[in-house]
């Protein structure tokens, strides 16, 4: 397959779920054409084989620092406290990920917010961006977006979008990038309605491996190699090729993750 320049934005390649065929899959990957793939962190508990991955693939794999909403409960301020420390040690792409899930429990909700606005303050301090994980939370976290701009220029992506098209505009307008994945494959997610509407110069792909498989693979466990499922896809429906479509989503990542900033081998201090 020839080199396309795909970027997967948020995979969790790390996950035990590859245990078995890792440097296979990764293999897969590169051979789909792929060049880069961003790994978002969970928790404590993923910080080590997500770092032990970048170290194993040092020019395609670069990791996010941040705690997960669902991750986020009694032990918050211990879990808080490492990722800062990890943030203060060395640079890494971007804070995430990090934001709202209801879907799952409403039980930490208040404490989901604290954790998101600490992490982005420090992200604004950093100069990172953030990666938001928004699970029927969209319009809780844009409005959170709202009243931190208000502290300083905070920039990110909204990963694994479904909202609406208005949520979309008014994403953009925060000056946000939108994160599509598998789901832009499902037959009844209507994202396909969504996508003519917006601009591609705000958009970037994902697969957020190993869940969220694309159709065909819907039902397996999902891979970075099928983001050329989500990219044809993207593709066909904003009526071009593979190839520009490829080219305009690479130079998007590259504006959204700043990999110059992992030249900078100092440690920070954050507030």
């Amino acid at each position: 397959m020839q080199n396309l320049g795909l970027i997967d934005s948020h995979a969790h390649l790390y996950s035990d779920k590859f245990e078995e065929d890792r440097s296979e899959m990764m293999q897969r990957a590169f051979e789909a054409g792929l060049s880069h793939i961003f790994l978002p962190n969970i928790d404590s508990s993923s910080i080590e084989p997500m770092l032990a991955l970048e170290a194993a693939y040092p020019q395609q794999c670069f990791a996010m620092m941040g705690l997960h909403p669902c991750s986020v409960g009694k032990n918050m301020e211990e879990e808080l406290a490492l990722v800062k420390n990890w943030l203060e040690k060395r640079p890494f792409v971007a804070v995430g990920e990090i934001g709202l899930d209801y879907y799952w429990s409403m039980e930490f909700v208040e404490e989901q917010k604290e954790a998101f606005r600490r992490q982005s303050r420090w992200a604004m301090q950093l100069n990172l961006p953030i990666v938001i994980h928004a699970r029927d939370s969209i319009d809780d976290l844009i409005k959170l977006v709202e009243e931190l701009q208000e502290e300083g220029p905070l920039r990110g992506v909204f990963h694994c979008f479904t909202g609406t098209l208005e949520q979309a505009q008014k994403i953009i307008e925060l000056g946000f990038y939108l994160g599509f994945g598998g789901v832009l494959t499902f037959k009844k997610a209507g994202l396909d309605q969504l996508i003519p509407h917006l601009p591609l110069s705000k958009i970037v792909i994902e697969t957020d491996a190993p869940y969220l498989s694309p159709t065909p693979k819907r039902g397996k466990r999902n891979e970075s190699a099928y983001l050329l499922y989500v990219a044809q896809k993207m593709a066909d429906i904003k009526g071009i090729s593979l190839e520009e479509l490829a080219q305009t989503l690479k130079a998007n990542s590259l504006a959204l993750f700043d990999l110059s900033v992992l030249e900078e081998k100092k440690s920070f201090s954050l507030k």
